[in-house]
């Protein structure tokens, strides 16, 4: 795993969050099909992830499949979940051995039936881990997420900031991002994380997901360090004197 100095320079257990975007594009200028892209997509997580811990990070939140992804052709979607079910079997014990706690978060209900046993088993295999939590985001929605959790509130404490980021994350409490990377050039949300990123750190890169790697990480702390983060306050003191 990659060494560095930062973390002793930023504040312990960062929540970084990652829209992965750009397969299909660096597949396109390759000439090769965009499932490829996708394929190239999910060696990049591997790399990205066995850096994160090293890196000072101690939650790392990557948006996988959108709520919005169901539009695309059949084909790309059909291939996306084969990659995902491939990814949840041959990953799982690996994630295990380095002490990575995997967490699926969005819908489980329009996924191909063999996939939500599929999560349920690595995110028992790897309950134990403590180096890493890995969420991955799958058929989410940020917007379906605050209209369920607003759903379900039952007292008026639930509506208090703290209820309610109590409320959305449900049994799996998961503190606010710290830092959010977008790859392949585009500047949105695009729906995710959006309670979560209230005060989150905004970095984007030209680089196509699947050419991001742990040096291209450590360039995004690097970045993030020297932010000034002042919570609508005034004055405070850049990260890396956290």
């Amino acid at each position: 795993m990659m060494q560095s100095d930062l973390p002793s320079k930023l504040p312990p257990k960062l929540h970084v969050a990652v829209i992965m975007d750009g397969n299909g594009r660096w597949a396109t200028r390759r000439g090769l099909p965009r499932q490829a892209g996708h394929a190239a997509g999910v060696e990049a997580i591997q790399k990205v992830a066995e850096a994160a811990p090293d890196l000072g990070i101690g939650t790392l939140t990557l948006y996988a499949f959108s709520a919005d992804n169901w539009r695309r052709p059949d084909g790309e979607v059909r291939g996306l979940m084969a990659l995902l079910r491939r990814y949840l079997e041959t990953e799982t014990g690996r994630l295990a051995r380095t002490g990575a706690r995997l967490e699926v978060i969005g819908r489980r209900d329009r996924l191909p039936a063999a996939i939500p046993p599929a999560i349920a088993r690595a995110e028992r295999e790897t309950a134990g881990g403590t180096a890493l939590r890995l969420r991955v985001a799958v058929d989410y929605s940020a917007r379906d997420a605050i209209l369920a959790a607003a759903a379900g509130a039952r007292d008026p404490e639930d509506l208090t900031r703290e209820g309610f980021s109590r409320l959305l994350a449900g049994e799996r409490p998961c503190k606010d991002v710290d830092l959010l990377i977008r790859t392949g050039g585009e500047q949105r949300l695009s729906d995710f994380l959006l309670w979560e990123c209230a005060y989150a750190e905004l970095y984007f890169t030209e680089r196509f997901w699947p050419d991001f790697g742990a040096a291209d990480l450590a360039e995004a702390l690097a970045w993030f360090r020297v932010r000034e983060r002042r919570f609508g306050g005034l004055g405070s003191a850049p990260v890396a004197a956290a």
